[in-house]
């Protein structure tokens, strides 16, 4: 009994050990992802500080709506006239129950809600979620440095989730152990 009481001890040892070292040289990265994650629940809910409010256009027709390319010319036009005009799209993000198209654009953290039945600019505003999306999984330092087929991101994405499960494991001993120890008395 009394061996098997050391052999816990040991056990128990070991993933404080475990436990204190690597949470010791993950804090920072941990740290990261906690805030950059924080930020992104909430960001529906920071009133057009992280993410512009989805505004509503007058259908949710398509058959109503302008064409994607009229649509496209008339977010340029306007990005031309508040002196954006060098703007690369990303992406068009269509919602349909809206009413409207959201126009995403890779410089400056850029978006434009268009109404799609009529062209009308609805807001321009500053996107951070993407970026923060790109912090939070790493897809910014693979941007960053040209690093190709997302390598960066795949690592850290490794390290942080093999290092959150190591912490589970071990913090549950760390928190049944002692427990279990008592009844080998």
């Amino acid at each position: 009994m009394a061996n098997s009481r050391q052999k816990h001890a040991r056990i128990l040892r070991d993933f404080r050990k475990v436990h204190r070292y690597t949470g010791a040289l993950l804090f920072i990265i941990f740290l990261f992802i906690a805030l950059t994650g924080i930020s992104l629940g909430l960001k529906k809910n920071t009133g057009d500080m992280i993410l512009p409010k989805t505004r509503t256009g007058t259908t949710s027709q398509l058959t109503d709506w302008l064409s994607l390319a009229e649509l496209e010319s008339k977010v340029y036009r306007h990005l031309d006239s508040i002196g954006k005009p060098e703007v690369t799209l990303d992406r068009v993000d269509i919602r349909k129950d809206k009413g409207i198209a959201k126009f995403i654009f890779k410089e400056e953290v850029l978006e434009v809600q268009v109404n799609g039945a009529n062209g009308k600019i609805l807001n321009t505003g500053k996107r951070y979620s993407d970026l923060l999306e790109d912090l939070h999984d790493g897809s910014y330092v693979d941007d960053l440095f040209g690093i190709p087929h997302g390598i960066f991101k795949i690592i850290y994405t490794m390290v942080s989730g093999l290092a959150l499960l190591i912490f589970t494991i071990t913090g549950f001993w760390l928190w049944y152990g002692p427990k279990y120890m008592k009844r080998l008395r």
